[in-house]
């Protein structure tokens, strides 16, 4: 990857690795927008997951980031948790064609013509055919997941262990449905990082060693 070019990293993720805190990280290092799960939902939301009023937002005259700053700031209570899965969500309606479809169409739009780094969304196959795209894997021990994870969530330990593993199901389900691979192969990724024993901001360093 090129970071003198325009360029898009995809991070992948598992859940307790800390990989969407090193995306942001990443990003800010970089001075390139950061695009999440949070600030996706929120884009369908806001726009109804039409690239066309992606397109107009990013043709004003105004800094077009300062807008998808703003939504960021409006999903603040999603964007600073781990997704956990509860009785009450419709799971169905997060793995439809549709969602797929438009989830697809708004990070492309994104990154048209703007670097950026992309957290999870099956960012890798999304933007395979990019010229300039670095792919990477960030995965942990089972047990640093669990520590994490029942850390930042204010859980038990078999609490964090079976939100590992519906996350982690529902995350290669989804994965395997629409891009026909699994997340967990690693000829989908250019870098693979273990999270153990590192901080997230080693793990920055590591990235940004790599791109060099």
């Amino acid at each position: 990857m090129n970071k003198n070019e325009e360029f898009v990293i995809t991070i992948n993720r598992e859940l307790g690795s800390g990989g969407r805190t090193v995306g942001r990280l990443l990003a800010k290092r970089l001075g390139v927008p950061f695009f999440d799960k949070a600030v996706i939902k929120a884009m369908q939301e806001k726009y109804h997951g039409t690239v066309e009023e992606i397109e107009k937002m990013k043709g004003r005259k105004h800094g077009w980031w300062a807008d998808v700053e703003m939504l960021f700031m409006m999903d603040s209570g999603l964007n600073m948790h781990y997704y956990m899965p509860q009785k009450s969500d419709n799971l169905g309606l997060m793995t439809t064609d549709d969602m797929f479809k438009d989830e697809t169409l708004i990070l492309q739009e994104l990154a048209k013509g703007e670097s950026c780094v992309v957290a999870g969304r099956s960012g890798f196959h999304v933007f395979r055919q990019h010229p300039n795209h670095l792919s990477i894997l960030i995965q942990a021990s089972l047990e640093n997941r669990i520590e994490r994870v029942a850390r930042k969530q204010n859980m038990t330990a078999e609490e964090a262990r079976k939100a590992i593993e519906k996350v982690d199901k529902m995350r290669e389900n989804y994965v395997n449905k629409y891009t026909g691979t699994s997340r967990y192969d690693t000829r989908n990724y250019q870098l693979v990082i273990s999270a153990d024993g590192k901080t997230e901001e080693e793990i920055v360093e590591v990235i940004m060693q790599y791109i060099g």
